[in-house]
């Protein structure tokens, strides 16, 4: 079959013609027209509406509006789409039968945004990962059982989608609220209905929501020294937040007295950061004084109880509270990893209720992913096997620190105190540099220290040279160098 060679030619054109339809000009290309303009994006296209309505622009035979910068694939409907969103905006309006008008805009005044505008947020300072850190409360990222959470997550994923995107009750999904009471019988021996327990993203937001339904009414206590984030928080919520000075037992119950204290926020076990255990007479102390007043209550925050290296965890003050007075706080920032953001409180029963009546509109801030997640690996024995390997770790490595301690120091120039602390421990030196000056002096060698003074949140009597050594998350190979530099600064 023979070809018609003179159709090649038309035919390319015709084909050049389509494809550049959809550019801009590409509309007045096709019908092959002289006096006419294109015109692409929205704002382009008002300022020729404006100049046609105005009779500025003359003599136009056609005029292509794209509202697509650079063009637009589409077909007739792309200056009605532009004319739509003009609308939609405000910048015209259309009359029934008479076409399409400009809005009168002339009366506001545009402020133009400059194209550039240097900023002056002062964001706080990050952590700098060169200092070595004796103060950090973060646990080790690495023991984390990624390979566990992980195969969790993705069997959560495929089994529970539904559940995954519905919203999640304000107080957690059930799972994971059967499964931390579960927990809480097995290793903590407290009897706890799941309908007690809420949960939050941190125990800072938990705090938030306490405030709330106990009301800026009351006078909250805190230990003194103690973790000075949480007067700040209970300060931020408008409510009067007073320090209380501790003695070798923990918080004075006497001087919760003289405050009129109604709330008095305490860590009984491990506290930060001295590290007192207090006593079961002290305890029963503090619910006596609960007692004596419907209003009163102890917020119990038992943010490391799972790791006591010697023996069995401390029975909480909830275990002994027979009135409904107690306030049960965790979370696993410290027994998982410090950027899982999952905490519980556990409320006395008149409490929940009256959570629940006034404070259900308050959404779960725990994505349900994570909460199904995490149910799962509590009730399928992971987290037990994972606070016992925990527990062996940080028990050989506060034992590798305190060798090096030994090694580096003799006993006349610093003293050791235990008190079974958790995470951290308390170290003593015997120098005459306030504590602040030596802070200052190791900071600038590359050394974070702290010293119990630094969390004072009243004027300390005179400086104790004792330091907080938080050795969860710190480098075991380099201690020895860093002790040594403390020793040669401030010894």
């Amino acid at each position: 079959m023979s070809r018609d060679e003179s159709q090649l030619t038309p035919l390319a054109a015709s084909g050049r013609i389509g494809i550049g339809w959809s550019n801009a000009g590409g509309e007045v290309g096709g019908l092959l027209v002289d006096n006419y303009l294109a015109a692409d994006g929205i704002v382009n296209i008002l300022r020729v509406l404006e100049e046609l309505e105005d009779e500025k622009i003359h003599g136009l035979k056609f005029v292509e509006l794209n509202a697509c910068n650079g063009g637009c694939v589409g077909g007739t409907l792309t200056v009605e789409n532009a004319y739509d969103q003009l609308i939609g905006e405000g910048y015209m309006f259309a009359r029934p039968k008479r076409g399409y008008f400009i809005a009168d805009v002339s009366d506001i005044r545009v402020i133009k945004a400059p194209v550039h505008k240097e900023l002056s947020i002062k964001l706080p300072p990050e952590q700098d990962e060169s200092i070595f850190d004796f103060s950090s409360n973060r646990t080790d990222s690495g023991n984390f059982p990624f390979s566990i959470w992980a195969k969790l997550m993705r069997e959560t994923i495929s089994l529970r989608e539904q559940e995954l995107l519905s919203v999640s009750p304000c107080g957690g999904v059930r799972e994971l609220r059967e499964a931390i009471a579960s927990h809480l019988s097995s290793f903590r021996g407290m009897n706890v209905d799941p309908d007690q327990i809420i949960v939050g993203a941190g125990t800072e937001y938990l705090y938030g929501l306490l405030v709330k339904l106990l009301g800026t009414d009351k006078v909250y206590c805190v230990e003194d020294p103690g973790y000075k984030k949480i007067s700040q928080i209970y300060e931020c919520n408008n409510a009067k937040c007073l320090p209380v000075q501790m003695d070798e037992q923990g918080i004075s119950v006497e001087l919760i007295k003289k405050a009129n204290a109604q709330i008095a926020h305490i860590s009984p076990t491990h506290h930060f950061p001295t590290g007192i255990t207090m006593p079961v007479n002290r305890r029963y102390e503090l619910l006596a004084w609960a007692n004596e007043s419907s209003d009163r209550y102890i917020i119990e925050d038992d943010y490391d109880s799972e790791f006591r290296m010697n023996g069995h965890p401390i029975p909480p003050i909830l275990s002994i509270d027979a009135c409904e007075k107690v306030i049960y706080i965790n979370t696993f920032s410290k027994s998982l990893t410090s950027t899982i953001r999952i905490s519980y409180m556990v409320l006395p029963e008149h409490l929940a209720n009256e959570f629940y009546r006034r404070l259900s509109f308050y959404s779960c801030t725990v994505s349900t992913f994570e909460q199904y997640t995490l149910a799962r690996f509590i009730s399928e024995g992971y987290f037990e096997k994972h606070i016992n390997r925990m527990r062996l770790h940080y028990g050989r490595k506060r034992q590798s620190v305190l060798s090096s301690i030994k090694d580096c120091f003799p006993e006349k120039e610093c003293r050791v105190i235990e008190n079974d602390s958790g995470l951290h421990f308390i170290i003593q030196f015997d120098t005459n540099i306030p504590d602040k000056t030596v802070e200052e002096l190791l900071l600038k060698k590359g050394i974070k220290l702290q010293a119990i003074t630094h969390f004072n949140l009243s004027k300390p009597k005179e400086d104790r040279h004792q330091f907080i050594i938080n050795y969860s998350n710190i480098d075991a190979d380099r201690i020895v160098d860093e002790l040594l530099i403390i020793k040669d600064t401030i010894l």
